[in-house]
């Protein structure tokens, strides 16, 4: 593998971070405080092309040769800045739009896609319920098939981008006693009558990222909503997972990124018994080990999209990936508040808000205890 960033792609990379730093920091703090999204921002993403990278140019799309790695690169510098911001790379362009790329109809990828990649429609991808995680395949929301389409029952929680979302691929059963092979994918208005969103504010981080519920009371949605086939939903499922979690990776390598310089900062400027606290060989330690956990995952996370770019099957390494990532950004974060000391305890300091943020990657697109099941399952030989 060339670890050098081709000139096009370390543009891209430096256009997102210039992007974060004009358009979301300077109003980010305020925007945390008072848990506010901000629709024009995405609007502004999509205008800059930052959701086409994988999409055909026929849709709006940029058709780039490297698209898995302009999007993780991108991803990073923008949760660099704000991790909340970096969350619309999964709701855009990761989850939804790899689903109608490789599974869906012409019909639904002409409805969708172009709004997908212009920012104008908010995305999203429902799988999580009340009593169903990581054990996908017992949700409970069904689809009825009726003679012209489906009936829609039941509800989702934990929705990344809900109560903002146009459209998103939404997972219910269509046979229940089949179990995981009974459960189907569709691709949804939210428009449709007998659809509801409403928020969820009592988060511990990504404030400015809209998160929610949907309900479903007998919405009845048309045939061509289906993606796939009837019963493909899980695997259709496990497949943009392996996508999203990409994405929910190289949102942690930024966090711990920003983590480390603002250690770094801090420990220049602090002084204590006469000289700054990166004297202290005890900084150092956390400094010096904070570097290289963040570095090894962020090679993980570049293998992992270098890979998709390649059409390559890397579940194991995107697991890989996002698992270590995850745990990087909490360690960093942890580290950054216990340099900054007291003023880490504070809200008037990022690596507060960073630390209750980094918390997310060890849960979303899959726990970090679901990622080591995989990691486990390939060593021991039981998935090949």
């Amino acid at each position: 593998m060339d670890f050098t960033i081709p000139d096009e792609l370390e543009s891209m990379r430096k256009m997102a971070y210039d992007f974060a730093v004009k358009n979301v920091k300077p109003t980010m703090e305020e925007d945390e405080k008072e848990h506010k999204y901000r629709p024009e921002i995405m609007k502004k993403m999509g205008d800059q092309g930052m959701f086409g990278c994988l999409a055909p140019e026929k849709f709006g799309g940029l058709e780039l040769e490297y698209g898995h790695m302009a999007a993780t690169l991108m991803a990073i510098e923008v949760a660099r800045i704000s991790p909340s911001w970096g969350l619309p790379f999964n709701l855009q362009m990761n989850g939804p739009q790899n689903v109608l790329l490789k599974f869906g109809s012409e019909e639904l990828k002409e409805q969708f896609l172009p709004g997908l990649i212009a920012g104008t429609s908010g995305g999203c991808f429902a799988i999580t319920e009340a009593n169903s995680g990581s054990d996908v395949a017992s949700m409970k929301t069904t689809a009825t098939e009726v003679d012209d389409g489906f009936i829609l029952n039941g509800s989702k929680t934990w929705i990344s981008g809900v109560p903002y979302c146009g459209c998103g691929v939404v997972y219910a059963m269509t046979d229940k006693a089949a179990k995981h092979k009974g459960m189907s994918a569709f691709f949804i208005d939210f428009n449709t009558p007998g659809i509801t969103q409403r928020a969820i504010t009592t988060k511990l981080g990504l404030h400015c990222a809209p998160t929610g519920e949907i309900f479903f009371e007998e919405a009845k949605i048309p045939k061509s909503a289906l993606v796939g086939k009837l019963g493909q939903g899980f695997n259709i499922c496990m497949q943009m997972l392996n996508f999203t979690r990409l994405s929910s990776a190289a949102r942690a390598v930024g966090v711990a990124e920003a983590c480390i310089e603002e250690a770094v900062k801090y420990a220049n400027e602090r002084e204590q018994f006469g000289q700054p606290i990166g004297q202290f060989q005890m900084v150092q330690e956390q400094i010096g080990r904070m570097s290289v956990e963040h570095h090894a995952a962020k090679l993980l996370v570049y293998r992992a999209a270098w890979q998709k770019d390649q059409g390559m099957n890397n579940t194991l390494e995107t697991s890989m990936a996002k698992y270590y990532a995850a745990e990087s950004a909490n360690f960093c974060a942890s580290e950054a508040v216990k340099i900054f000391g007291s003023y880490g305890f504070s809200s008037e300091y990022a690596v507060e808000r960073y630390l209750r943020d980094a918390k997310s990657y060890q849960i979303v697109e899959g726990t970090s205890n679901v990622q080591k099941m995989i990691i486990a399952q390939f060593a021991l030989g039981y998935r090949k």
